[in-house]
């Protein structure tokens, strides 16, 4: 409670258009207090108007109002002062370089809310607030603070332009459009935004059609992306299938082709051992043969030599037991 009761006298003690604590305060025949050199200021602007109006809520005075220091408000901020209390708002509602500030402050300018197309002004939340409370002002079309108002002010006549030239396709002001531009196709500028808009909302329209194409090419490519994925993983598994098979055989075959070469191999190690035997007791035999000739070859007695001659077998004629070949040829 303490806290909202500091922020209540803040504001009672503050000047509107500087929104710092008033500074020799004044207060005009509607009520209103500001600092004196802050309405001064604003009051010489209206000088050649030679109306003068309250800021805040507009009423009009003629002729200037002679101002005098309100010793009593003097006193009451003098004492706020003392408890330490600031009515600056913090820094960071102020207008920096990128920001649109607020026409109506003076000293160090607020951040605009609302641009007002009417004035042709914009207002920080304080300042604005006459566009809602004020009849006359509750009309004006307020939008997004903007720092193009004046690109709607006709260079030539200095008026706001309402009109459109659609033979020259530009904004003018009234004046233009019975000056320079008269019988040109000219409209409001509201009319001609209405056209404007609804051929945006078809251009849209195309736009989000086109969206909605490509985004189901897009599902289309994708699926055939999907398809041709899935078409080669089938064909790599097959792939592999068959090779895994192949590879099965070949390695049966040379499990085979390995058994039978020794199978093969065994038997004709055995035929040549077996016939490799019968060639030694061959050669045994002769052997013993030759040492009985050679025996009876010695023999000094003719007689001898002639009754144990005949009784020598005669030598069997030798047949060849082998053939000469190959040997990796029969294995094979």
């Amino acid at each position: 409670m303490a806290q909202k009761g500091v922020q209540l006298d803040r504001e009672a003690f503050s000047c509107s258009i500087c929104l710092d604590l008033l500074k020799d305060p004044v207060t005009v025949p509607c009520g209103h207090s500001y600092c004196m050199n802050c309405i001064k200021s604003h009051w010489d602007k209206e000088d050649e108007k030679t109306i003068y109006s309250c800021p805040q809520c507009r009423q009009t005075f003629t002729p200037r109002p002679v101002l005098v220091k309100n010793t009593m408000l003097a006193v009451l901020v003098e004492e706020l002062k003392k408890t330490g209390l600031q009515a600056a708002p913090a820094d960071h509602c102020y207008a920096g370089s990128e920001d649109v500030a607020c026409d109506v402050c003076t000293g160090r300018k607020l951040k605009a809310c609302k641009s007002c197309l009417q004035c042709l002004a914009s207002y920080c939340e304080k300042h604005l607030q006459p566009h809602f409370e004020a009849a006359p002002l509750k009309k004006h079309k307020l939008v997004e603070p903007s720092m193009k108002l004046q690109e709607n002010v006709c260079s030539r006549h200095d008026e706001v332009m309402k009109m459109f030239c659609r033979t020259d396709q530009q904004s003018i002001c009234y004046l233009c459009s019975v000056d320079e531009h008269k019988g040109h196709d000219t409209v409001s500028a509201a009319a001609e935004r209405q056209e404007k808009q609804r051929e945006l909302e078809v251009s849209r329209q195309n736009i989000q059609q086109r969206i909605q194409d490509r985004e189901k090419d897009v599902k289309l490519l994708q699926q055939e992306v999907e398809d041709i994925n899935g078409s080669a993983d089938k064909t790599v598994g097959n792939s592999e299938k068959i090779f895994t098979e192949l590879i099965r055989l070949m390695e049966k075959r040379r499990s085979d082709v390995k058994q039978q070469v020794r199978s093969q191999q065994q038997t004709e190690v055995s035929r040549v051992r077996e016939l490799q035997e019968k060639l030694e007791q061959e050669i045994t035999e002769l052997k013993r043969k030759d040492a009985e000739l050679e025996k009876l070859s010695h023999t000094e007695d003719h007689n001898q030599f002639l009754h144990d001659y005949p009784s020598l077998s005669p030598l069997s004629e030798s047949t060849p037991l082998i053939q000469h070949q190959d040997p990796s040829s029969e294995v094979l």
